[in-house]
């Protein structure tokens, strides 16, 4: 490991807006982020795979009435999100370090009200690994609320083909869904969401640098009763 990654990592340990369960146990904060953390009662959004944190961080500047949790295993790039949110003195984003195999160890069940997966790896060879799969929507359901949503946003057509599979094969309620987001957002979108949908991650400078077309979807898991 390199000296920058060790010195990351112990930087965050210091860090109060990181947590670091152990993998494969019950976390101590599950069902107690909004009353331990947080001190409100504002709805929890998750960015899982969330890198440097880009995506997290641009929603909670958005949002202050919204509690935002960015999650992943790599730390070195957590940290930079991490210590950017301590910075500009946002308290309404933390991240947890942990893989998303394990999201139900963190999470209470309905504890969570939306889902982002942005840029997430398209395992073109691992059907199950993609964080659309079925194996991966079955952890969403136990954490979300019963008309949780799940935002996916992405330049693999692999990724997005197979999502938009998924959505019709399981019945998920589609709310909306384009191939081309930056070519169709409407002339008439409000300002807020016109800006959440330009925040860019640094893969996503890379790849639409290269040309890639960036695809959005929004759906529920269970459709409205």
């Amino acid at each position: 490991m390199g000296k920058d990654k060790i010195r990351r990592f112990a930087a965050m340990k210091e860090f109060s807006n990181v947590f670091e369960p152990v993998i494969g146990e019950e976390y101590e904060m599950k069902g107690k982020w909004r009353s331990e953390y947080f001190k409100n009662d504002n709805p929890i959004v998750l960015e899982l795979g969330c890198g440097k944190g880009e995506y997290s961080l641009g929603l909670a500047k958005h949002f202050p009435d919204k509690n935002f949790i960015g999650v992943d295993i790599k730390g070195a790039r957590m940290y930079i999100g991490a210590k950017e949110s301590i910075q500009d003195g946002l308290s309404n984003v933390a991240f947890l370090r942990t893989k998303v195999e394990f999201i139900t160890d963190c999470f209470e069940e309905k504890e969570v009200d939306e889902i982002w997966l942005t840029f997430s790896d398209p395992q073109p060879k691992k059907v199950n690994k993609r964080l659309s799969s079925p194996r991966f929507i079955e952890r969403y359901r136990k954490i979300l609320k019963p008309q949780g949503i799940v935002h996916m946003k992405t330049d693999s057509d692999i990724l997005f083909e197979y999502t938009e599979e998924q959505i019709h094969e399981h019945n998920y309620e589609l709310l909306e869904l384009t191939w081309d987001l930056y070519g169709t957002l409407p002339e008439n979108l409000d300002e807020v969401t016109r800006d959440i949908f330009h925040i860019k991650t640094h893969y996503e400078k890379l790849f639409t640098a290269k040309g890639s077309v960036i695809k959005y979807c929004k759906f529920r898991i269970d459709k409205k009763k």
